[in-house]
């Protein structure tokens, strides 16, 4: 069964957590993680891009020289595509980019990114997390002692105002909910920091 270091708000190690073994030692899914990401990205679009045809623009309504006896090809009118400040053919309309995935296949995308990272020690569990004030400095030294490097994603399994005000200013670090675990943000990560909450919730959710 895999392990993960358990750590108090000073960084300082507390002791192990046995990692549920149905969930964190599992076999990677590399394309229901891959899919699951392609969808994420997708519906994080608005899809609001828009070009105006030769009909929308403005002007172009008078002829812009005589039919023949010009020595020029034949124009209709000086907002046709082929003319500077003219319509645009088959440029981007709005519409929703939209993809959908079945909850059983979401699930195991998750189950294999937490894997994924379990296997390869990035994720630590944090014991407690109490101050009187917010401070940033504290998140900072607490990242610093446990080695955390680049991009840390924090997973909390309820709200902790503490925590949560005194990382928002630090760069580089997400602070979720367990509920609202994806696998874009485990991918990302750099070094995962839950708490036994969140480790609780996501093992009954995805168990």
């Amino acid at each position: 069964m895999s392990t993960a270091t358990v750590v108090d708000q000073t960084g300082a190690t507390t002791g192990t957590f046995e990692l549920p073994g149905e969930l964190f030692e599992g076999r990677v899914h590399q394309a229901a993680m891959h899919q699951a990401l392609q969808r994420q990205l997708a519906n994080g679009r608005q899809g609001t891009h828009d070009t105006r045809t030769r009909a929308e623009v403005r002007g172009g309504g008078r002829k812009p020289y005589r039919q023949k006896g010009t020595g020029r090809a034949r124009q209709g009118s000086i907002r046709a595509p082929q003319f500077v400040g003219g319509g645009i053919v088959f440029g981007p309309r709005p519409h929703s980019y939209r993809q959908d995935m079945p909850r059983k296949q979401r699930r195991l995308a998750l189950r294999s990114a937490l894997a994924a990272k379990a296997q390869a020690g990035h994720i630590t569990v944090l014991e407690s997390f109490a101050l009187e004030v917010p401070r940033t400095r504290a998140v900072v030294d607490l990242l610093g002692a446990i080695g955390a490097g680049g991009r840390v994603l924090i997973v909390l399994g309820s709200h902790n105002q503490a925590l949560e005000r005194s990382a928002r200013n630090v760069p580089e670090v997400k602070l979720v909910m367990a509920s609202n675990l994806s696998v874009r943000d485990l991918l990302v990560a750099e070094t995962i920091l839950a708490t036994r909450e969140a480790l609780e919730h996501v093992s009954e959710v995805l168990s």
